[in-house]
């Protein structure tokens, strides 16, 4: 569709689907006629509401969102998140604020730490001792009756693993982190008492934070808590306490219309998984890369790899670039590569990446 698009294999921000984008380009200058931008319209007004309320109905389409689950578009992004999640629902502890905490990565590090300012952040599991190579098993999970809730995170970014399904925590809600994973697969809501993720991922634009909350678990906030952080008070006000992210919720609207296009959540899951059988099998077969993570929890949506010789780091992420594949470099605290393969990231992008990869080995 356009002359000199890469293949842009970033953790987020992420690729975006080209159609969308061919879209936003003259939305910016008139919007529906306005002779002004989506970006210039007033959020109260009704062009900007319709596209609010469409772009809710969208998401609860494609994820089968039951009624008695109340959707919000938040500021702040995971990381705001982490202190708002807790300052709604630490207080259903039942011997004061308390949480647990399965720990499988960076961002449920991260997630608990932030946590551990509001109450006990317990650690329930963790996976540190094989340097997170996989989710720890269900049967080394020491969960506490007395916490609030569990707090997961679905889809590592950084280490590559991720959850194959919802974890059974009895009555006790589950709370999980889908921003690397929210609509790449078919999940059951119903099993999730909060699901928050940011949507620079598979969404849209960075700013947005999508939380999908169950309704009996709205009007627990500890009494410090700011307004913009009371999921009661945001549902209250179709979230809109304040200025909300306008474009990110415009794009979001039209990342929804084309998932929905491509035949929704079951459609992309299959490409998906053939997108990340192909690199999988391609790392498992070489003798210049590895993967480390346990196959039974390989993301896939980050494909985190290493050159067994780390002297051909540089080498092989200029030449990357050059042929026009970027984004590939790992994070900073674990180093290596990384293939970010989201939604938007087209089949012939793999096939690219993955003939890349074959003829460096070859030449190395």
């Amino acid at each position: 569709m356009f002359e000199h698009r890469i293949f842009n294999f970033a953790p987020g921000p992420a690729t975006l689907p080209e159609e969308v984008l061919a879209q936003a380009g003259p939305d910016l200058l008139s919007w529906q006629g306005l002779g002004a931008g989506v970006l210039e319209v007033s959020h109260r007004g009704p062009a900007f509401m319709q596209c609010y309320f469409d772009a809710i109905q969208h998401l609860r389409d494609l994820m089968s969102i039951p009624q008695n689950y109340k959707i919000l578009f938040l500021h702040g992004g995971a990381i705001g998140q982490n202190a708002a999640i807790p300052l709604n629902l630490m207080r259903l502890g039942k011997s004061g604020p308390q949480a647990d905490f399965i720990i499988s990565g960076l961002w449920t590090q991260k997630s608990r730490l932030e946590a551990s300012k509001f109450g006990t952040a317990r650690i329930a599991a963790s996976s540190d001792q094989n340097q997170f190579r996989q989710i720890p098993e269900r049967d080394t999970w020491d969960l506490s009756p007395d916490s609030a809730y569990v707090h997961l995170c679905d889809n590592e970014t950084v280490g590559g693993v991720e959850f194959p399904d919802a974890p059974h925590v009895g009555q006790i809600p589950l709370v999980a982190d889908f921003s690397s994973s929210i609509l790449s697969k078919s999940i059951d809501v119903s099993q999730y008492g909060v699901i928050f993720a940011g949507a620079q991922k598979n969404i849209g634009a960075a700013g947005l934070t999508i939380v999908i909350v169950r309704e009996d678990l709205l009007g627990y906030a500890m009494p410090t808590t700011p307004s913009i952080w009371d999921w009661q008070i945001q549902a209250q006000n179709d979230s809109m306490i304040n200025t909300p992210c306008t474009f990110a919720i415009y794009i979001a609207g039209e990342v929804f219309k084309w998932l929905k296009k491509q035949g929704g959540i079951p459609h992309i899951e299959k490409v998906n998984r053939q997108k990340a059988q192909i690199l999988y099998t391609l790392l498992d077969n070489s003798s210049l890369y590895v993967n480390h993570v346990d196959p039974r929890h390989r993301s896939k949506m980050n494909i985190p790899f290493f050159l067994k010789d780390e002297s051909l780091n540089e080498r092989f992420i200029s030449q990357a670039a050059a042929a026009g594949l970027i984004g590939l470099k790992g994070h900073k605290s674990v180093g290596g590569m990384r293939a970010s393969i989201y939604n938007a990231m087209s089949l012939a992008g793999i096939q690219s990446l993955a003939e890349f990869m074959q003829e460096f080995e070859r030449l190395a």
